[in-house]
């Protein structure tokens, strides 16, 4: 987590500010084959940013793993949990110490990261040609909460597992599986967790509108939406498949860059919600399982 702090800094400061000056000169050549530029600057920025994104996304992953590996997996494999529970700590105690100290440096690491990622893609808006749009789902989500909620749920699921299969090795495993299926349920979902826009164009221009697509197609005279057979009218032979279908229009269900953070935050309180319920059913199974 360090270096990919230490990384984040790099990128948001020098590493942005040779990349724009980069592309300045490369914008100034107008294509002269003579005209240099710092190609490296430009290549370089390109490959910190993939990095340093990839590595704040596997966060939750390795929280989920240390977890369930370390935090309720060794010890019960080990038998030092309930050696600790014969000698006056009650089994809710353990538990609960195994959950908070962990989730407040989870929250504070993670939350950390996140931020510094944010402000590094910030300071290479307008600046780097090549910077990366929010709605790139590897950077929508370095730049936001999920990554938080999902450390958090992370830790939790790792926790259970731990409980549950009593090995290290295998409650490792498991946490990082459940967590990945979390993400996946959360990111098929997420167009839908906010009211998408509309925009409605022409058949000349095709669908248009930036940002997170939910889906598109054509509309009839009777405002009926139906699967578009192509694109633009101006394609040969679109026009003749447009009007078998009656078409009037094109139109995109999006999301725009104002439905950034909404969208963030309904997906990281289901995350913390499923988060609750993991630890709610790590504290019920272990009280089933002591006396």
């Amino acid at each position: 987590m360090l270096l990919t702090g230490a990384g984040l800094l790099w990128l948001g400061g020098p590493l942005a500010d040779a990349s724009a000056t980069a592309w300045k000169q490369y914008n100034a050549c107008s294509y002269d084959e003579n005209c240099s530029y710092d190609q490296d600057a430009i290549l370089r920025y390109k490959d910190v940013y993939n990095y340093t994104t990839y590595a704040v996304l596997a966060v939750p992953f390795l929280v989920a793993a240390w977890a369930g590996g370390s935090l309720t997996g060794r010890e019960m494999e080990s038998g030092t949990a309930r050696l600790a529970w014969t000698q006056g700590v009650s089994p809710a105690r353990w538990l609960a110490s195994r959950l908070a100290f962990p989730a407040a440096l989870t929250l504070a690491a993670t939350g950390l990261l996140a931020l510094l990622h944010r402000l590094a893609w910030t300071a290479a808006e307008g600046r780097v040609d090549t910077a990366l749009s929010w709605d790139h789902y590897p950077t929508f989500y370095a730049n936001g909460t999920v990554p938080v909620a999902l450390a958090l749920a992370g830790l939790a699921a790792g926790v259970l597992a731990g409980l549950l299969l009593r090995r290290a090795m295998a409650a490792l495993a498991a946490a990082a599986v459940v967590l990945g299926a979390l993400w996946a349920a959360v990111h098929a979902a997420l167009p839908q967790l906010w009211p998408a826009v509309t925009r409605v164009s022409s058949l000349r221009d095709g669908p248009t509108g930036d940002g997170i697509w939910v889906g598109q197609g054509v509309v009839t005279a009777d405002g009926d939406r139906l699967a578009a057979p192509c694109y633009t009218s101006m394609m040969p032979g679109c026009e003749a498949s447009l009007s078998d279908v009656h078409a009037v229009g094109f139109y995109r269900d999006l999301h725009p860059a104002a439905h950034y953070w909404p969208l963030q935050l309904v997906a990281s309180g289901i995350v913390l919600a499923v988060a609750a319920l993991l630890a709610y059913a790590a504290f019920r199974l272990l009280r089933h399982r002591t006396p």
